[in-house]
């Protein structure tokens, strides 16, 4: 998934602060069958992004994997959705964006030769919807902070949106180094991780105006300043952001297609069992097929689902009790989308690019701007505090939600309206959330704890990377757990 708003849509700053992390994470060169290195049995839960990374590099490297998916298909919070819509038009349920700066995704990518394209149009204007105010902001532009009603001071004002941004982070994010690196965060950063984000402007110096504007175009208010920081550091230096042609699903079929025969569909791991004896290692998972449990048994198990689920599963043995208390508490976004074709792409009328900011925690998406066809799809990505809200309202009211909301920034939407639909994360039963997101001073007290293995049982997925929320935090954290089983004697 994405873990916030672009503040910097219009030109994502460039700059060399985002460091390579694929000579750092990847195993080398593909973890090659090696003399001398046994080969194992493993088993992986969960056929997202990082349990088909480390299923895929495991046979890489000869070992003998059993991939079990609750689901009917692969990708977990990789969704495309292609129904119920017209004329093959698509949008993305879930992960959505591609940096070019998040080089193990577009490293595999590559590989299995699929197509980037622009996630953002080149042409047309985006739209800010800004305490009642519409203003379109064109390709190149800067927003105006002078046509904002927050008390900024002169100088915030003169800045523009992007600077003034930029003059609060810019300084910090040079001592935050590798989010990556075994150990961080470093003891100097637990300052930043034990506030908000409105708290950690307002210690920069950042007017009360100031603190409202950036909080409400961010999206983010009670996660940690340093997942924020974290957050903004792995995409800086892109100046574009991308999406895999025909869809971003396309990434998880093409992992899926290689693994063949070793995915085991309709399989929820119900328990996971582990002892060791005087000849080795044992870890074995219980999964539900076709309504009768069955036991799978190997030397290794790579627990790729989500927290939020992993806490539905019996474990026996009990992990940790500091372990097991992190699966239970660590929160994850619900996040809804709200999907409203039209019968034309009337936003053109007006010269929009049919994106949208809002002071809500709310995005517009036109996720059909460079597909075929005179119908268009308008997608409203709520998030945070009103997720929580609209996520408990009935489908029906849900779509309501979704229609007016958009309505205040394209007042024409229901002439053109002709189907919507909507999706909850957290009514997603093999996923019961977005994307994990870190309060105040659980990044320092859990982020070594989430990633270190129990036994035979190693831990991936998004909540357990450098890069939470984003398939690139999902492929890094299939890669450790990968080097680990590969590694373990």
């Amino acid at each position: 998934m994405n873990r916030r708003k672009f503040l910097r849509q219009s030109a994502l700053a460039a700059g060399a602060l985002a460091a390579s992390r694929l000579g750092r994470l990847a195993l080398p060169p593909s973890v090659v069958a090696q003399v001398g290195v046994t080969r194992k049995r493993v088993i992986v839960v969960g056929a997202g992004l990082a349990g088909l990374v480390a299923a895929y590099e495991l046979t890489q490297a000869g070992h003998d994997v059993t991939l079990l998916e609750a689901s009917t298909r692969p990708g977990g919070r990789i969704w495309t959705l292609r129904e119920p819509f017209s004329d093959g038009l698509y949008a993305e349920a879930g992960a959505g964006r591609i940096p070019e700066t998040h080089d193990l995704t577009i490293k595999y990518v590559k590989l299995f030769g699929l197509t980037l394209d622009p996630f953002y149009p080149s042409g047309g204007a985006t739209l800010y919807s800004i305490r009642g105010k519409r203003i379109k902001l064109r390709p190149g532009e800067t927003l105006d902070l002078a046509q904002l009603p927050f008390g900024l001071t002169p100088e915030e004002r003169r800045l523009g949106l992007d600077a003034l941004e930029a003059k609060y982070i810019d300084p910090v994010l040079k001592e935050l180094g590798n989010p990556a690196a075994p150990g961080w965060p470093p003891e100097r950063l637990k300052k930043y991780d034990q506030i908000t984000w409105p708290e950690f402007l307002r210690s920069q110096g950042a007017s009360p105006g100031a603190v409202e504007l950036l909080t409400a175009l961010s999206g983010w208010e009670d996660d940690s300043a340093l997942d924020f920081l974290r957050d903004d550091l792995g995409h800086r230096g892109a100046k574009h952001l991308t999406k895999i042609r025909g869809g971003n699903d396309l990434l998880p079929t093409a992992f899926a297609s290689r693994l063949a025969e070793k995915i085991r569909y309709g399989s929820p791991v119900v328990r996971i069992e582990q002892d060791v004896d005087p000849k080795g290692r044992s870890v074995r998972a219980v999964s539900l097929e076709a309504g009768s449990s069955r036991t799978h048994s190997a030397e290794r198990m790579i627990c790729a689902i989500p927290f939020s689920c992993l806490r539905r599963v019996e474990v026996s043995p009990r992990f940790r009790p500091e372990k097991h208390a992190v699966i239970e508490q660590l929160y994850y976004d619900p996040v809804v989308r709200v999907f409203l074709q039209t019968r034309r792409r009337f936003w053109i009328d007006e010269g929009l690019n049919g994106f949208a900011d809002t002071d809500h925690p709310m995005e517009i998406w036109n996720p059909t701007f460079d597909q075929p066809g005179i119908r268009g799809i308008l997608m409203a990505y709520l998030e945070d505090g009103l997720t929580r809200r609209v996520a408990a309202m009935p489908e029906s009211e849900r779509i309501r939600f979704g229609i007016e909301a958009v309505e205040r920034a394209h007042p024409r939407l229901r002439v053109h309206l002709e189907a919507a639909t909507s999706l909850c994360w957290a009514e997603q039963p093999w996923a019961r959330g977005a994307y994990s997101a870190f309060r105040p001073g659980e990044i320092t007290s859990w982020t070594a704890l989430i990633q270190q293995p129990e036994g035979s049982v190693h831990f991936a997925g998004e909540h357990a990377s450098s890069a939470p929320g984003w398939m690139q935090g999902a492929l890094e954290s299939g890669l450790r757990a990968t080097r680990e089983v590969h590694e373990a004697g």
